[in-house]
């Protein structure tokens, strides 16, 4: 019987997670960007500005690289996959 919990698994596990927390900290970062246009007060309008930006700065950055690594983690699953064997040469 296979286990789910392979080291491949685990991995494609964790940077699923990774990446729909970015996803999420990405939603979080627009949102907060868009409730600073309704403050009054100039001095936090900049500060959640600011905030907001870094916010999703980041978390797209991140969101980014662990969509760059899943798909060319899937493209060498696929090129293995489609590799002959050694028993296909004879």
């Amino acid at each position: 019987m296979k286990s789910v919990f392979r080291p491949e698994n685990i991995w494609w596990i964790r940077t699923i997670v990774l990446f729909l927390a970015g996803i999420g900290f990405l939603l979080f970062g627009i949102q907060l960007l868009v409730s600073a246009y309704h403050l009054n007060d100039p001095f936090y309008f900049i500060l959640t500005f600011f905030s907001s930006n870094l916010i999703i700065l980041i978390s797209a950055a991140i969101v980014i690289e662990l969509g760059w690594q899943m798909v060319l983690a899937f493209r060498e699953t696929n090129d293995q996959e489609d590799e002959p064997s050694e028993m296909d040469n004879d």
